[in-house]
């Protein structure tokens, strides 16, 4: 069994105790993509939520989903979890047919949605073991177990607290930590850390990274494109229900603009005039920068850096900070989809 360190914690990865035994990788005879999609669609009334989706997911990976606020990514996430019904198109789990097998494909994933399920009444504990009972665990087995993942997850202070004491924070790692009462084959997590501070985002992907190492596939959305960035094998962005561009974050990145020039003027006033110069000179994208008096400008070739300063320059217009690195996955996905990511959950009516 792996296990990680965090900020000086060691986190093993939970015990598996329903799809897998202990330390057991995933069975080779299983297909070599553990979720495969073609033309999924699903629709809510006039409303078109995922409009021919195709996935290719590679076992014991991390995959993410990014996408804006209603793209399609939860209620994709639903369809493979068995929780919505597909209109058209079909999808597999581990080769068994989301309609057809889905009790064969419960009995083998596990989901966390974007809102905590847990009981409010119960104490933390007392939710762990519930949930292991239920999984088939002993009493014994279950307490155990949830002594395990309540140290992994930093909340054996608040064991015996009931839920309701919790803060937003506390309750999503416990959430979390519902879901991980058995190993499953394959995760889903609908924006797990939202709300987490530092350490806390630390401990979650420390656990997850250490799952996926020993053969849990991981389907994931994620308002944080650093964690995207650092963590995901491989990405899929959607928008409008449909993927508009799949890869790894470098694949991504080379495919929109290989550098992005990032210009401070030291007059913001000058900031619409500078825009339209640079525009002229690159015939690329140019975007604010995070700060008023701050641009975000496209370099297909680094040499244009260049010419954008001269530019600049030959009218007088103050530059007091530069850099030039490569594309970020928020500037990949405004370059995709022609809009920023959105901060916002997606709502699903079912």
């Amino acid at each position: 069994m792996t296990s990680v360190e965090v900020d000086g914690d060691d986190l093993s990865p939970p015990a598996a105790a329903h799809s897998r035994t202990l330390g057991e990788s995933a069975s080779s005879d299983r297909p070599a993509f553990a979720i495969e999609t073609e033309g999924l669609a699903k629709s809510f009334g006039d409303t078109v939520a995922v409009d021919g989706v195709d996935l290719r997911i590679p076992r014991g990976s991390v995959y993410r989903l990014l996408g804006p606020n209603g793209a399609g990514k939860t209620t994709t996430i639903r369809i493979l979890a068995t929780l919505l019904r597909p209109d058209a198109g079909t999808a597999t789990v581990l080769g068994h047919d989301v309609v057809r097998d889905a009790a064969d494909v419960r009995a083998r994933v596990s989901l966390t949605g974007q809102y905590a399920s847990v009981d409010e009444d119960l104490t933390g504990h007392e939710n762990l073991v519930l949930m292991g009972r239920l999984l088939g665990f002993s009493w014994r087995g279950a307490r155990r177990r949830a002594d395990e993942l309540l140290s992994a997850f930093g909340l054996e202070d608040a064991a015996t607290r009931q839920v309701r004491t919790y803060s937003g924070g506390m309750r999503r790692r416990l959430d979390i930590a519902a879901s991980l009462v058995v190993t499953p084959d394959v995760l889903f997590l609908d924006e797990p850390t939202t709300g987490l501070d530092p350490r806390s985002r630390n401990r979650v992907w420390a656990i997850i990274r250490a799952i996926a190492a020993e053969g849990t596939t991981v389907l994931l959305t994620t308002q944080y494109l650093d964690e995207a960035d650092r963590l995901a094998d491989r990405l899929a962005v959607i928008d409008d229900g449909q993927v508009i561009a799949e890869g790894t974050s470098q694949e991504l990145k080379a495919a929109v603009g290989t550098s992005t020039l990032h210009v401070r003027l030291r007059d913001p006033g000058r900031q619409a005039e500078a825009e339209a110069l640079v525009q002229d000179v690159t015939r690329g994208a140019v975007e604010h920068g995070p700060d008023r008096g701050t641009l975000a400008v496209s370099i297909p070739h680094d040499e244009e850096a260049t010419s954008v300063l001269t530019a600049l320059s030959a009218v007088d217009v103050e530059v007091t900070e530069f850099a030039l690195g490569q594309a970020s996955l928020d500037e990949v996905f405004l370059a995709l989809t022609g809009q920023p990511t959105d901060d916002t959950t997606e709502e699903v009516t079912t």
